[in-house]
């Protein structure tokens, strides 16, 4: 089994219901941070990718035929080496739009987690927290998630150099929205008989984490 799609939209972009489509079209598993926590040893790993250290890529995504979110969006680089035939897809978003999701949701969450998990002697808590950070926080936004303009120039950037990288054949830019037809036709699978899947609004975010903290 090997890494057939990768996701290079960061997250707030649609990617959670890109997950789940990509697992009705047959590439089961699609990982996402959703993942992480579920798999022993993984914050571990993505730590030391944000550290520049060696990650063994076919082990840490043994048994998953995709991937799409952050931690694994930071890396699409690496990922296209390793996986070079994989087919790319981008998720955009209005940059305002965007920027207010992030800060409404998992940058809400993340800000709080480090202080929550050490004054719970939470360790688990405590290194999700560092990895976050390391991964996403400081290591795309340069710690600077309160200068908005500094952090949508940081996520332009990013989606015009993965335009700009990924050959045409191989990438599709995606929004929220456009439905099946576009994603099918590019991955060659049929159009399934069933409504393209829309979670994780801001709304069902924080309730899903307000049951999980």
């Amino acid at each position: 089994m090997t890494i057939e799609v990768i996701g290079a939209g960061f997250g707030r972009t649609g990617t959670l219901s890109l997950k789940f489509a990509l697992e009705t079209l047959g590439f089961d598993k699609c990982y996402h941070m959703m993942e992480v926590m579920l798999n022993e040893g993984h914050v571990a790993q993505w730590r030391q990718a944000a550290q520049g250290e060696k990650v063994e890529w076919h082990d840490l995504y043994q048994g998953y035929r995709a991937t799409v979110d952050w931690p694994s969006a930071s890396f699409w680089r690496e990922l296209r080496f390793v996986y070079p035939d994989a087919k790319v897809i981008l998720t955009l978003r209005d940059s305002e739009h965007w920027y207010t999701s992030v800060m409404n949701t998992i940058w809400k969450l993340s800000s709080t987690a480090l202080e929550q998990g050490e004054s719970r002697g939470d360790q688990e808590m405590v290194e999700r927290a560092l990895m976050g950070r390391e991964v996403i926080w400081d290591g795309v936004f340069g710690g600077r998630m309160e200068d908005k303009n500094h952090v949508i120039e940081c996520f332009e950037r990013h989606n015009q150099e993965v335009i700009d990288s990924v050959p045409q054949e191989q990438l599709l830019v995606y929004r929220p929205g456009d439905g099946w037809e576009s994603l099918c036709e590019f991955l060659q699978k049929p159009v399934p008989d069933t409504d393209y899947p829309r979670v994780n609004s801001t709304e069902e975010f924080l309730g899903i984490w307000k049951k999980r903290s």
